[in-house]
Formats: C-alpha cells, structure tokens, sequence
C-alpha cells in the first residue's frame, strides 16, 4: 500500500473528512449545550392595540428556554397564541441573541351570541375577549345555531353592502334554530326574511325591497317598524303602533 500513491492520497482524504466531521459535531454539541448565547432581545414588528405588555410578560417567560440555538420557537408561539386577541404567531430567530415576533390580532366584525363576551371576526372565527363596554356596544350583533357563524357573518357582510347603497346600517342578524334570517337595521325596522328557497333566495328578496326602499320609503315620514318578506312575490309592512295613530287622526 505504502508503494501506492494514489491510494494514500484517498485515505488522508477521507482522514480529513471524518476528522472535520467530528470537529464539527463536537462545535454542534458545544453550541447547543453551552450556557451563553441566551436570547436576550425580543421585538415585537407588529403594533398590538389590544394585547397588553402584561399579558405577554404572564406567558412568554416559561417558553423562553434554553439558548439561541436550542429554544423552541414553536412553545413561544403556542404561548402567545394563549392570549384572547391573538389570532396568528409568527417567530424567528435574529442572530445573535434576539426573537423577531409578528402577532396577529382579532378585528372584531360583530358581537356573537348574547352578546356580553364572545365576538366575530372577519373570518367568521368567534374569539372570547374583553372590550370595552362603548366599543361593545357599537358592535353590531351577529346569532345563529352552534357552527354557523361564518355563514352568518358571510351573509351580514353582503346585506350590509346592499343596505350602504340607499344611506341604511344593518345592525343585528340572526339565524333561528329554523333557519330563518331577521335583519334588524340602524333605524330600528325589522326585517323579517324568512328561510332560503330555490325559488325565491334572500339576496333576491332584499334587493327587490332595498329598490322599492330607495323610491318610495325612504322619503316617508313614517317607515314600517316591520317589514315581512316572506312571500314571493312581494313584500308586507307593519307600521309602528304609535305612527299608525297618527297616521289614523289624520
């Protein structure tokens, strides 16, 4: 072998190899056991208007084991996903010492329910937090059986965009273990809807009404305290009993 030149040459090649090999792990294994390098740096990129320093500071300490390298990023994000507001986490890591965080929070569409604790966002998520009581009650209100929110607030989404285009705000929507829909607007009419049909489907019902609104009722004095759409072909109204009074002395 020792008159074999080439074959010398391939075997300090591979020397080399499993000796840089096994310097390298050894580097692993100091870097990961080591006791310097804590992460001490931890940015939020995203401004938070609901979350609270204080929260984050019940939380976040027991997930931030280990050093820079032996941290797990997953348990910081399990953590902070722990909080009411917060909807998504994302976290990396910023050499040398330091956790870059991007936290997404609800953005409450509506209240759910009764109304008191849970809200809707705009994915149709129910989340349970703490509001404000005013900004609570700004909220519009969103109610349907369990697993129906996002359709619910699909359907809100649309008839408010339909109600914008004549000056109107719908401000409740519920779903009746029935399946009938009631639309409740800022000026206080009840709408009743009814159930999907084939024949005859909400959107189409609402518009033929919101056309008619647009011409005729939205300049009268008195507008119907309920308006019944559960026909097909039409629609009826209810005026509110002290308007019909008056309405009557006249």
């Amino acid at each position: 072998m020792w008159h074999k030149p080439q074959l010398l040459n391939a075997l300090a090649d591979l020397l080399f190899l499993v000796g840089a090999a096994a310097l390298l792990a050894a580097a692993a294994v100091w870097l990961v056991r080591v006791p310097a390098m804590p992460v001490q740096q931890v940015v939020f990129e995203t401004p938070l208007q609901h979350t609270r320093r204080g929260e984050i500071e019940q939380v976040l300490p027991g997930s931030l084991r280990g050093n820079f390298f032996t941290l797990d990023v997953s348990s910081v994000r399990q953590a902070l996903l722990q909080l009411p507001w917060v909807r998504a986490v994302q976290v990396r890591r910023v050499w040398p010492a330091g956790l870059a965080i991007q936290v997404e929070e609800h953005q409450p569409l509506a209240r759910w329910g009764e109304g008191y604790a849970e809200m809707i966002n705009g994915h149709g998520e129910v989340f349970a937090a703490l509001l404000a009581e005013d900004e609570m009650r700004r909220l519009p209100l969103l109610q349907g059986p369990q697993g129906t929110a996002r359709q619910v607030m699909e359907r809100f989404v649309a008839f408010r965009e339909l109600f914008a285009t004549v000056g109107e705000r719908p401000v409740q929507l519920s779903l009746s273990s029935r399946l009938a829909w009631r639309l409740t607007l800022d000026n206080g009419m009840r709408i009743e809807i009814g159930r999907e049909h084939p024949k005859w489907p909400l959107e189409e019902r609402l518009q033929r009404f919101v056309e008619v609104y647009a011409k005729e009722m939205a300049a009268l004095e008195n507008r119907p305290a309920v308006v019944d759409l559960r026909y097909p072909n039409g629609f009826a109204i209810k005026v509110a009993a002290v308007d019909a009074a008056k309405l009557k002395g006249k």
